[in-house]
This record gives C-alpha cells, structure tokens and sequence, in this order.
C-alpha cells in the first residue's frame, strides 16, 4: 500500500512539474487585478464624465494602448539590433539539428539564443531604410555535456564555433534544468522517508532548485545543484514554511541524488495562519485611497516604431527583452533644442548581474549567493505585468519571444511595459519675492517615460526602471519586494534566545528568522557622449583653506579634475567624507564657452560589499569590491560575473579584465555601476516585503548650452480632463 501511494505521489508531482513547465514557457496568461478596471474613471469610454472648462471631450479622445497577445509569427526585424523573431528562432534550432554535432550526440541543451549584434562600428554607420546586416544568432548549447558557443548566419545557414576560452562554470541554467531538478528529488526513497517523517504529505511539497556557488573541488567537473523544500499545506506562501536543515544536492543532468542533508529535525515547520498574502485570501480588506488613473484626452505622447523603436518627447532608442538582462536599451539619441540635431548619449545600457549573498554560514544556508543574471536568467524569470497595477491605464506593453531548452520558441507576454509618468513633480520654478516688486511665478510639470521590467526570482521580486526626463537624465531604479527566503527555527519569542546567540536575521514570527542579505545589480552602460571617443573624470571636491587675511572665510570648496588615464585610475569606492562628481565626457566636443560635454553619474544605493576578498562568494562576486568602474570597450565583455556564471570560481569576472589597466583616455569606454543594499530582514517585510527602491541617475553636464526645457509650456486648465465620478458608480 505504502508503494502504491508513493507511485500516486510521484505521479501527481510529475503532472504538477509539467504543469510548472507549461506556465513558464507557455503563451500569454492573464493576472487577477487589484486595481479593478471598473473602479478606475476610463476617460476614453465615459467621456460624459470628462470635462474641461465645462466642455466635454469625445471624439478626441484616443484610446490608451492595451495589452495584446500577438502571436508574433509574422514578426520581422526592422534595425540591426532588433531581437530574433519567432521565425528565426525556428530557423535556428532547425539548422542548429541538421549539424554534425547535434545528429551525433545524445543529449542537447540550448542555454541561450539571442542575436549576435553586428559590430558597433556597423550599427552606428547604419540607417533606417538601409538594408539590415547579416542576420546571426548567438547560442550556448551544451552537447554531450560540453559547452560550445555557436555563431550561426541565418541566411546561408553557416554554424561556426566561437572560441570564448576555457571556463571554470557553466551557461545559465535552463527553465527545463530548474523545473525538472525541483521534482528529481521524489524519485530518491530516502528523500521521501526524509520529508514524511517531518510530517509533511509529498502532495503538499514544494521545492526550489538553488545554485551553490562554489566552493572546492569536490563540486567540480559536474553540474550540480541544491533542492531545498517548502510545505504548501494552508497557504499560497509556502516561502514562509522552509523544511529547515533539509537540503539535497543533485547532479543536475543525470537527475541523480548526490546526498541529502538532514540537520534540522528538531525544528518545527512554521504555522500557515497569517502568511497568504493574496487579496482574496484577506479576511479584512481597507481601502486607504480612491483609485487614481493618469488620463490623456490626446493620447500617449510617446510612438513605438518597427516593434522596437521608442520614440518619446526629445528622445529616440531601441528597447528589446533579453532573456539574461531582462531589458536592453540601446542606442539612446536626444534632440538638441538649439541645434534640433539627435545627439548620441548611450550606446547600450542594461543589468548585467544581480549578486545576492545571504549572510548564514551554516551548512543549509553558506552557499546561497546567487548570481540571479548569470545562473537564473533575469529576463527568463520575467513574469507577465499586470495592468493597472504593475503598469498605469495608458501603457504599451512588449512581449519577449526566446527559446526554449530544445531551441522551441515562446512567448513571455506583456514582460516589459512603457508610460508616460506624471507624480506631480516639477521640471523647474521660480517665484519672485514680494520686495521686488516683480509678480513672477513660473513652474513647469515634469512629466516622464517608463520602460519597466519585473522579475521574480523565485521569492524575490525585482522591479527595473529605466526612466528618461525631458531635461535629458536618465533615472535608473531598481525596487526590490516578493518574499523573503527565511529560515525555521525552534524560537517563537525572542525572549527564549540568548543574547550572545548568533540568529543570523532577524525572528520575524513564530519559528520564522528572516537572514539578513545583501543585493547587489550591476549594470552596464556604454556611454557615446556624441559620439564613441570618451573620457572618465573624477571630479574630487577638496576643502581649501584660505590664507591668513585673505577672507573673513577660513575655507571653501574647490573642484580638482583628474582624468583617468586607465582602468585602475578609474576604480572607485564610494566615500562620503571624500566626494567627488563622475563624468563622462568627449574631449573632442566643447560648448560655446569652452566646457567638454558630458554627462555624469550620480549615485544612489551605495551600499558596499563587506565580505572578505577571499571568501569564495566575493571571489565571484568581485565585480561589487568598487562601485565604479571603467572598462575599455570589448563586444566580449558585457557580463559582470563572467560568460558562464553557474559554479564559476571567478576567473572570468569585471575585477579580472579591469587588472589588464588598459588605456581608457579618450577611447570608446564602458561605465558600470554597481546599485547596493544590505537587508537586515524585520517585521514589516512579513509576510511580504513593502517594496524598497533605489536608483541612480545619468545626468547631462555641460552637454546643453542652457537649460533645455526653459522654453516648454506650463500646463493650462483648458488643456486637461476634470474626470468626476459617473451616477452610476457612486450610486
């Protein structure tokens, strides 16, 4: 009997794992809503209700872009840079099959399939209307358990190998490779006995497939991965009941148990009660605020040309999902007001790694330091935005189309979404006091554009932001929320624990410790301030002393300028009793007055990383040891944790090519910058964190003449929507 229900057991888990499979790869699906679509006002469908200075606007309202579900099989590609088209993708796997490699192995794995971009060189001479260049797609595959990097020619059908030098680590796993190892486990019987002894029913069971860094020999020469499970029983968030002390290491391409770690049976698995964090599964609901939709009688004032082109008040750039960096921005132009010519300010720009150290050195937990880029896949996590909650009433939103393990394509619908933002914030003002007699009140509106991207990486949300103002900066902002990865305990009070006993986090319900951890996003931004010739300047604030009888003053500030030379001079860490301003700028091109245009980088989220240099993590992980860096270009070098990330051992890393202290004066030049945040976990994040966010920002220096938004309007009362509430609705 106890035979027979283990088989049903396997079974169903099986039927549920391929129904995971199904939900990650599979077609657009749609998400219930919080904001109800009812609640919000629709300018656009009761425009009776719509008026300015008591006229009623209807036949000039346009319809706010919705949602689609496209099919995309019709998708052809307008730029160099656009993305492979669903069409593509097919032809891909097609000649990918038809090789000798592939007809003679026995097992295959596609870990990536993207565009293999022309070189920039080619990109920048191209333009729209001319013919495009050589379609090629870039592609990891691993073939008989060996790593290839692929460059395939689309239209003749030529697969040439690419020789990327040897490599510690693996290519990114798989959605197939992170599925299939969270249900492997049920086929080990000890595994089983393991999780119904902790009282657990395997129908109940959930379980996440965890990278395990590196950390020796012994995890060498084979992909391996650790599963640690959850009980779902009572709750959708089965995060918040961890099967403490139960990890299983897995070979991740035999699907075969290496070992089951079994040290926490004495630890309770936390009550249900009180951790679903759905609105239908609330017993009380508040509501604290009317419902706000942003109308626009006119439309949206932003264009997406060719599927990917944006083009938005002074600004122009390419946007593409990717399924490693979530969102590439390319190709970024704004509009000079003087000139009306488009000047380049950003080549490329996207995340290239999130580092997410957790700070428990004990043996269930010293190994959770993801890499959530390199080894997860940021934009193959990328879940469908939700409408009206994620994104407001008038965004656009773009599907991303990637390839499956065997090469299939499929749809991630609605995955990243562009808007127009107005938060009542202001562009600029100025008021006149009264003792001068002059009656002047001047204030301009900021309104912006949003390209948005949420990523869930198992319990962790991320919320990316890349957000462009009219006065030409550049926000970048990264908002973390989700769930926090906890870890049981046998405390229910913290007056049950010893004051000299180490908890790791913080106890942030009965038997839940919350482990403190830090994140880290890297990003990659290939500045082209007018063009690829740039230079990096620190621009260090100094305290001067004025000189006895000089000045009633006894000191002041100055600006010291030093230009780095190469990549070491251009290392920085971040010190707030040391200030200093960042810039790029073309020495080539100055103003009217004689300053070099730029543009400069202002931080934001500098937390920094305060493990030891040779803890493995950070070896890993190195590319945090500075905030700033500066790296000459290289099309091979755009991952921060290295090519293949998965149990890498950190010799293919930023910090290792910025050692080469190449020349970087006056050259085509990369910036990274590396966004942090120490988490120290408490009540509030319980059962599911409040989002936090930081940011940093692009800023134009000297790049202008002037301001460049002196000459926009104000807003005007007869130009905007008095929307009231219909008699139907209050009613």
């Amino acid at each position: 009997m106890e035979a027979r229900n283990l088989i049903r057991f396997l079974f169903l888990t099986v039927i549920v794992a391929l129904l995971l499979l199904f939900t990650f790869t599979n077609l657009p699906y749609t998400l219930p809503l919080t904001n109800k679509a009812e609640e919000l006002l629709d300018c656009s469908t009761n425009s009776r209700w719509c008026t300015s200075k008591n006229r009623f606007f209807q036949s000039n309202i346009k319809q706010p872009p919705k949602p689609t579900t496209p099919l995309h099989t019709a998708d052809v590609p307008h730029h160099p840079l656009d993305p492979l088209t669903l069409n593509e993708l097919n032809k891909v796997r097609s000649i990918l099959l038809s090789h000798t490699l592939f007809l003679n192995s026995n097992t295959y794995a596609l870990h990536s399939v993207v565009l293999e971009e022309p070189d920039k060189s080619v990109v920048l001479a191209w333009n729209h209307g001319e013919p495009l260049p050589p379609r090629k797609a870039s592609v990891i595959a691993r073939v008989n358990g060996q790593a290839h990097v692929f460059s395939v020619e689309l239209s003749s059908g030529e697969v040439n190998l690419v020789d990327v030098g040897e490599h510690s680590g693996y290519p990114t796993m798989t959605i197939e490779d992170m599925t299939s190892s969270t249900w492997a486990p049920l086929g080990n019987a000890d595994f089983n006995r393991s999780i119904l002894a902790r009282g657990v029913d395997l129908k109940d069971l959930a379980c996440l497939p965890i990278s395990l860094g590196w950390f020796g020999e012994k995890e060498e020469n084979r992909r391996l991965i650790k599963v640690q499970c959850y009980s779902m029983e009572g709750t959708a968030n089965f995060y918040m009941r961890p099967i403490e002390g139960l990890t299983v290491v897995l070979d991740m391409d035999t699907k075969q148990v290496v070992e089951i770690i079994d040290k926490g049976k004495n630890i309770p698995i936390p009550k249900a009660a009180g951790t679903d964090y759905r609105f239908s599964a609330q017993n009380s609901k508040i509501n604290l605020v009317n419902p706000i939709s942003i109308e626009q009688p006119k439309g949206p004032s932003f264009t997406i040309e060719d599927d990917h082109l944006v083009k938005w008040a002074n600004w122009e750039f390419h946007l593409k999902p990717d399924p490693r960096a979530g969102v590439v921005i390319s190709r970024v132009k704004v509009i000079d007001p003087i000139t009306r010519e488009m000047r380049n300010v950003m080549y490329k720009g996207f995340t290239s790694e999130l580092f997410v150290p957790y700070m428990d050195p004990t043996d269930a937990w010293y190994f959770k330091t993801y890499m959530d880029a390199g080894e997860y896949g940021f934009g193959l996590q990328a879940m469908p935005l939700d409408p009206l909650n994620d994104c407001p009433r008038n965004a656009y939103y773009m599907d991303g189309v990637f390839a499956a393990g065997d090469g299939t394509p499929y749809v991630r619908s609605n995955m990243v979404c562009v808007f127009e933002s107005y938060a009542g914030d202001i562009g600029w003002r100025h008021s006149e006091s009264p003792i001068t007699g002059l009656e002047i009140r001047e204030v301009r509106p900021k309104v912006t554009l949003v390209v948005r991207m949420a990523a869930s990486v198992a319990n962790y949300d991320y919320i990316v932001d890349w957000e462009f103002q009219t006065d030409g900066l550049i926000r970048v902002k990264v908002g973390l929320s989700g769930i926090l990865m906890v870890k049981g305990t046998s405390y229910v009070n913290m007056n049950q624990v010893n004051q000299e006993e180490n908890l790791y986090g913080t106890l942030l319900s009965e038997n839940v410790i919350g482990v403190i951890h830090d994140h880290y996003i890297t990003f990659y931004l290939d500045m082209d301030i007018d063009g690829p010739p740039n230079s990096f300047i620190k621009v260090n604030i100094k305290r001067e002393e004025t000189a006895l009888g000089e000045s009633p003053r006894r000191s002041y500030l100055k600006a010291v300028r030093n230009t780095a030379k190469t990549e070491k001079d251009a290392q920085v860490k971040l010190k707030l009793y040391d200030p200093s301003e960042y810039h790029i700028v073309n020495p080539s091109k100055r103003t009217r007055v004689g300053n070099p245009v730029g543009y400069k980088l202002v931080p934001g989220g500098t937390a920094a990383s305060l493990l030891d240099l040779d803890d493995p993590p950070q070896k890993r992980g190195a590319f945090t040891n500075n905030q700033i860096w500066v790296t000459p270009y290289n099309k091979s070098e755009e991952w921060a944790g290295g090519l293949f990330t998965y149990q890498s051992q950190g010799e293919d890393t930023l910090a290792i090519w910025s050692e080469r202290d190449r020349s970087i004066e006056n050259k085509d030049i990369v910036m990274w910058y590396t966004l942090g945040f120490h988490h120290v976990p408490c009540q509030e994040d319980f059962p599911i964190m409040p989002t936090v966010s930081s940011s940093f920002d692009l800023k134009p220096v000297n790049f202008y003449e002037s301001n460049p938004i002196l000459n926009i309007p104000p807003n005007n009362e007869n130009d905007l929507p008095v929307c009231s509430a219909s008699a139907e609705s209050s009613a």
